[in-house]
């Protein structure tokens, strides 16, 4: 795997810092969460990791994650600025210790700045960023993208990247350094073709009247008649043509006419027939149609499963669906760390501990002191 060997600190967040190193883990590194609950139930992003929960409160336990920090080559931390300095854990410290460590803050707003100490989440970033003020329909107030664009692909995306880049650079110099990620600045960066491009046909109209913001008949979502829907997306002439031939319609309507009247006209045509009816008449033509898929039906649907787009490891009806670790590599491929193997919390401490010389003893010893923090007693 193409990142085996690399050993990554995480502490635990919620969403983006787990995603992080989620996608560290999947393709290959190493990673142990640092947790201050032996039971996390809210990080659903913890498979295939590590996991050590210890209260951070006892200077023991700092002495245990320097320790840890001594041997690893990425640490991921996603709190406000201040905290990890409180627990004496800032990179000043740890840098100083392991001086090839690769230190990510993922914050929302980043470690400077008016907004630095305040709390925040994803549609508050993206709201910053000025990408929100861009998404939504005609006429309706901007619309949070659930919380996909900041946390997601502008935080733990974005910050896995800048990790990658340091372990590069180190390549050269053997140094490591510090990784300031602001989930705001993650998600403008995203945004950067829509800034890009503002001068661009696409654009100039107000939110929802554009062609990519839902303000194209021929860009749009369609209800079907079972009460499904398909997408549409017929932006070049030549594809809008094969759409109107394939809806039984004059294929010389001129495309950017009588918008209105148009997507009136989609809107009753597309309801007379079933989604999977549409797809018997457009599937291997280029009209750019395609079915909107439910999370119960991608696993089955013909392209997904040739590609493997999901992880098909359900053994029970309780069993959540995991997309498969993307991009490819030919070589060297991800492996979902959903579908691996999960050791007991006592187990994983052990092997953790062990690697910076921790004994069972010890380990026992950590647990009466209230450092170490487990669900059960361990046994000596």
């Amino acid at each position: 795997m193409a990142l085996k060997g690399l050993k990554v600190i995480e502490f635990v967040g919620l969403a983006p810092g787990p995603f992080c190193g989620m996608l560290l883990a999947d393709f290959g590194a190493t990673v142990t969460r640092i947790d201050m609950n032996p039971r996390n139930s809210l990080d659903v992003l913890q498979g295939g990791k590590r996991s050590l929960a210890l209260n951070l409160k006892q200077p023991k336990a700092i002495n245990v994650v320097r320790s840890l920090c001594s041997s690893s080559d990425v640490l991921i931390e996603p709190f406000r600025p201040g905290v990890m300095e409180k627990f004496g854990l800032g990179p000043t410290v740890l840098l100083s210790d392991n001086p090839r460590l690769v230190y990510a803050r993922l914050t929302g707003f980043g470690q400077t700045g008016t907004h630095a100490a305040r709390a925040g989440h994803d549609l508050n970033y993206v709201a910053l960023s000025g990408v929100l003020s861009m998404l939504g329909r005609k006429e309706n107030k901007p619309t949070a993208p659930i919380n996909l664009l900041a946390d997601f692909a502008g935080g733990g995306l974005m910050c896995a990247f800048g990790i990658l880049a340091a372990l590069v650079e180190r390549h050269h110099s053997g140094k490591g350094q510090i990784v300031d990620h602001a989930m705001v600045e993650g998600a403008a960066y995203v945004g950067s073709w829509l800034y890009r491009s503002q001068s661009l046909p696409v654009w100039g109209k107000a939110r929802g009247e554009n062609i990519l913001d839902g303000g194209a008949h021929f860009y749009d979502t369609y209800e079907t008649k079972d009460g499904k829907f398909v997408s549409v997306g017929a932006i070049e002439n030549k594809f809008y043509r094969l759409l109107l031939e394939g809806l039984g319609l004059d294929p010389d309507l001129p495309q950017f006419e009588e918008e209105e009247q148009r997507r009136q006209l989609f809107e009753t045509t597309f309801r007379t027939k079933t989604r999977d009816e549409w797809m018997k008449i457009f599937n291997g033509k280029d009209a750019c149609v395609f079915p909107v898929l439910t999370p119960d039906e991608v696993e089955t649907y013909k392209h997904n499963r040739e590609r493997n787009v999901f992880v098909d490891n359900r053994q029970s009806e309780s069993d959540v669906l995991v997309p498969t670790p993307a991009p490819k590599l030919s070589r060297t491929p991800a492996r979902s760390g959903a579908t691996a193997v999960e050791r007991g919390e006592l187990e994983m401490a052990e092997e953790i501990l062990g690697e910076i010389g921790i004994d069972r003893e010890e380990l026992v010893k950590l647990y009466e002191d209230d450092i170490l923090l487990l669900s059960n007693r361990p046994k000596m």
